[in-house]
């Protein structure tokens, strides 16, 4: 039944990692690496990817399903946990984490809080992954 359940939360989320996975293979043909680490692939720049890091030089890392995209594998070391919270987000709310997700980033701006350091998914990956 696990093997089924494992399998089912893969697809549910398949859309939203193939879009991670296709931002990975960019950043692969320009020398990031990749390595599978508990049922997830991360991908981490080196060197050559530091132009990729002028997109948004702002965070460390980005979970897009079952595809954790970061810096230098460091920095995925360091945040590992943190970003292992938001597989299972994914998880549990599907293709329609990133939209649940701006919503969340929105509730938290009308509120006068910040976007990001009081979005209730940020909060939730913060807190379990101490």
């Amino acid at each position: 039944m696990k093997r089924q359940r494992s399998l089912l939360a893969y697809l549910w989320v398949s859309p939203v990692s193939l879009l991670g996975l296709g931002l990975g293979l960019l950043a692969y043909g320009f020398g990031a690496t990749m390595k599978r680490r508990f049922g997830v692939i991360e991908i981490a720049g080196n060197t050559r990817t530091h132009w990729l890091n002028k997109i948004s030089s702002r965070y460390e890392a980005i979970t897009l399903g079952h595809v954790i995209l970061g810096r230098k594998h460091g920095v995925l070391k360091a945040y590992r946990s943190h970003e292992h919270v938001h597989v299972r987000q994914y998880e549990r709310w599907g293709i329609f984490l990133p939209v649940l997700y701006l919503l969340a980033s929105g509730w938290a701006l009308v509120r006068g809080k910040h976007f990001y350091w009081d979005n209730v998914f940020e909060i939730e990956a913060r807190t379990l992954a101490k």
